[in-house]
C-alpha cells in the first residue's frame, strides 16, 4: 500500500474551523511558509462560523489561489468526525494531514511528519506530546494531569502502542484514513482516540513525531468538564467494542 517514494506525493491538509477568524490567516500563512517544496492543498471545513471566518478564508483564496485553499463550508456546527469526513470527500492528495485551526498545532512540524512517513513508509504519522522533545506549553498542572491521565488511562485499557491518543495532529495515507473513519462511531473529542485505536487494531503502521503543543492563542479551550465525561464514556465504549 505504500506509495512510490520517488514521485512527489500530494498532501491535503484538512483544517476544521468554528469561529477561528483570528487564527486562520496566521495558520495558513505558516503552512505556506513551512511547506515550501511540497505539493499541497488546504481544505478549510467551516461549520457556519458567525464571526466571519469564511470571509477571511475567501480573502486568503485571493492571495494563494482557490486551487490551493479550498473552502468547504457546512451550514452549522456538525462535529469534528464529520468535518474530517467532509474534508476527505474534497481531498485530492494521496496523504491527508489533519490539524487544528487554533494554532495549538504549529505548521513548522509538518515537514517532519512528511519526512517520517517517507523514511518509514508508515500509514499514519501522529504528533505526540509525550516523548522526548515533545511537550505542552501554557497548560496548568491540572490540565496536564487530566490530559496525561486521559492518555495513561486509555493506554492501560486499550494498549494501542501510541503514546498520545488524544492528539489530533496527524498525517494519514488517504485510503487508510477512509478505512479508519468509516469504522468509527464516536463524535467530538473521543473521535481522535477512536481513530488511532482502530487503526492500531487493524494493524496499520503508525509512527510518532515529537511536537510541542501550544494551548490556543485566541479564544477559550475546547476541553470542559462535559467533554471529560464524554471522553470517559467513549473510552469505555472502545474498551468493549474494539
Amino acid at each position: 500500500m505504500g506509495e512510490d517514494n520517488n514521485k512527489e506525493n500530494k498532501y491535503s491538509i484538512i483544517i476544521p474551523t468554528y469561529n477561528e477568524r483570528l487564527n486562520i490567516a496566521l495558520i495558513i500563512y505558516l503552512v505556506f511558509k513551512h511547506l515550501k517544496d511540497v505539493d499541497f492543498e488546504v481544505i478549510v471545513v467551516d461549520d457556519g462560523s458567525p464571526d466571519g471566518t469564511q470571509d477571511v478564508v475567501k480573502q486568503l483564496q485571493q492571495v494563494y489561489g482557490e486551487d490551493r485553499i479550498l473552502l468547504r463550508a457546512r451550514p452549522r456546527k456538525l462535529g469534528l468526525g464529520t468535518a474530517y469526513y467532509h474534508g476527505l470527500k474534497h481531498a485530492s492528495g494521496e496523504f491527508v494531514i489533519i490539524m487544528d485551526a487554533d494554532l495549538s498545532h504549529h505548521p513548522k512540524y509538518l515537514p517532519s511528519f512528511i519526512r517520517k512517513q517517507k523514511e518509514t513508509g508508515a500509514n499514519i504519522v501522529t504528533g505526540t506530546r509525550y516523548v522526548r522533545n515533545g511537550g505542552v506549553h501554557g497548560w496548568n498542572l491540572m490540565r496536564k494531569l487530566t490530559s496525561r491521565g486521559a492518555n495513561v488511562l486509555a493506554q492501560t485499557l486499550l494498549w494501542p502502542g501510541v503514546s498520545d491518543l488524544t492528539g489530533s495532529f496527524r498525517l494519514y495515507e488517504r485510503c487508510v484514513l477512509e478505512d479508519v473513519i468509516n469504522s468509527c462511531v464516536s463524535k467530538g473529542y473521543v473521535f481522535q482516540m477512536e481513530m488511532i485505536v482502530r487503526a492500531s487494531r487493524k494493524g496499520y503502521h503508525i509512527e510518532e513525531v515529537p511536537i510541542t503543543f501550544v494551548d490556543r492563542v485566541y479564544g477559550s479551550s475546547k476541553l470542559g468538564g462535559s467533554e471529560i465525561v464524554e471522553y470517559l464514556k467513549g473510552l469505555l465504549y472502545l474498551l468493549f467494542t474494539t
